[in-house]
């Protein structure tokens, strides 16, 4: 089977969208780090719709390890299918990136970033591919950093090509790019920008000095839920298509990119994009509505069943109990937030819950509940208290995380969750488990009110009265 390219555009089905521009007028403005599935799926759809008012930023995706995604992009003349799949299913050909670039493509990279025409680079590498240590400060130990260190002029590392790139317009005269982090780590833009700045200082303080002062590093915020292009999606996709893609992606309808404004930006608000000062408050209700009711959703949905988080919200009396804890519990915890509504936000999110093409399994989010459920939960719990309201419903779902401690303990099941030994020998005793400073602060573990709550509520899992529970 032929692949797809821009001479086969013309032969792709009706109900297959085509892009909106003008293929051959796109010049290159950004250059991505981690042409990955989310970047394809996420970032790209947005660029996609901005080139069609303005063609001068399309993106150069470079992979810096695995040559896979570029190369199929090269035989692909940057075209590949975005597959929307919900209650309803839309296909729609990208056609956002202009150049792909590999490793072994070092000196094209290098002439690229000194590019005037770059405005951006932008990442998505996951938390590790910025090499930085457990504090979120630049790991110098670390080994590609030791690498960049000793020949900065042939990097390994995302942040030693973003430093290279920045050293070399500061010589030439060109003002910076921006520096756009699309991975969600907290405050990512400050952080990326602190491990630029100290990898410049070991050899040059004032390009240091520069990169603090002079380059703009905004934070952002990314949502999606991006299932893997497995070979049985390639194969729907050519059958659909009647061509062969082998970059396509598949996520969900719903999508959400927040960005901190910076000069220069381009017209993202345009097709979609939130731009705001206070990205932080966004990160939070995601945190807090999102998180908070998926860790709910997977300890109750578990002890009654159920598999997958769409089963789970199948479930009426769960769908109850689960959009009363968000609109009655969560929601009051946030403070306002710029451009969100957050009861538009939360509803939104419930939807994406019952979306019945998404296959997201209740173990998978039940994972490492000791380091999520701080955040994702008791934070909205310590508030609650604090301000008085009441927290039953707040303690049912870690009651349910409690229970699930305990029937994995009891059937010698492992427990993915790096607590495991100590959650494992204190489940069983409710005091011994609030005791975990790990996990509870003080300030919920002693008040009596939670601590009851928690108990009537754990009382009803071990009994099986979990309707009861839900009732609340």
């Amino acid at each position: 089977m032929t692949s797809l390219t821009r001479a086969s555009l013309a032969s792709l089905p009706d109900t297959v969208s085509r892009p909106g521009h003008n293929i051959v007028q796109v010049t290159t403005g950004i250059v991505h780090f981690g042409p990955g599935a989310f970047h394809r799926a996420h970032q790209a759809a947005y660029i996609d719709r901005l080139l069609d008012t303005d063609p001068s930023w399309g993106i150069a995706a470079v992979s810096l390890r695995t040559p896979g995604t570029v190369d199929a992009l090269k035989v692909q003349e940057g075209l590949y299918t975005l597959a929307v799949i919900d209650r309803e299913r839309s296909t729609r050909i990208i056609a956002a990136h202009s150049d792909a670039i590999g490793p072994g493509e070092g000196a094209k990279l290098r002439a690229l970033l000194a590019d005037p025409a770059i405005r951006i680079a932008s990442s998505t590498v996951t938390e590790k591919g910025y090499c930085l240590a457990a504090d979120g400060s630049l790991d110098l130990s670390h080994p590609d950093i030791v690498h960049d260190l000793t020949r900065p002029a042939e990097p390994r590392s995302v942040i030693g090509w973003i430093v290279a790139g920045l050293a070399d317009r500061r010589t030439a005269g060109v003002p910076p790019f921006a520096m756009l982090c699309c991975d969600n780590m907290t405050g990512n833009g400050a952080k990326l920008r602190a491990a630029c700045a100290t990898l410049a200082r070991q050899h040059d303080a004032d390009l240091a000095d520069f990169i603090e002062r002079d380059v703009a590093f905004p934070d952002s915020m990314v949502d999606s839920i991006t299932p893997a292009s497995d070979e049985a999606f390639l194969a729907a996709v050519a059958g659909e298509l009647g061509v062969a893609d082998q970059a396509a992606v598949q996520r969900e309808s719903f999508t959400q990119w927040v960005i901190e404004r910076f000069p220069g930006a381009p017209d993202l608000a345009a097709t979609g994009a939130t731009f705001t000062n206070d990205v932080r408050a966004y990160e939070l209700a995601k945190l807090r509505i999102l998180n908070g009711t998926h860790s709910s959703l997977a300890y109750i949905g578990l002890a009654l069943g159920h598999e997958t988080v769409f089963e789970a919200m199948s479930d009426p009396a769960l769908e109850g109990f689960i959009t009363r804890l968000a609109h009655q519990d969560i929601r009051p915890s946030l403070p306002p937030v710029e451009g969100l509504d957050t009861q538009v936000y939360a509803d939104a999110v419930l939807d994406r819950f019952r979306n019945p093409a998404i296959r997201h399994l209740l173990s998978q989010i039940a994972w490492d509940g000791s380091q999520k459920l701080p955040y994702r939960l008791l934070d909205t719990t310590r508030e609650a208290l604090d301000a008085g309201r009441p927290v039953d419903r707040l303690a049912v779902p870690v009651a349910a995380w409690i229970a699930f401690l305990r029937r994995k303990t009891a059937t010698g099941e492992k427990i993915t969750d790096p607590l495991a030994d100590a959650l494992s020998a204190a489940c069983g005793d409710l005091d011994a488990m609030l005791a975990l400073r790990q996990v509870f602060p003080a300030r919920i573990a002693e008040d009596a009110a939670y601590r009851a709550a928690v108990a009537d509520a754990l009382a009803g899992f071990e009994a099986g009265d979990i309707e009861v529970l839900l009732s609340h």
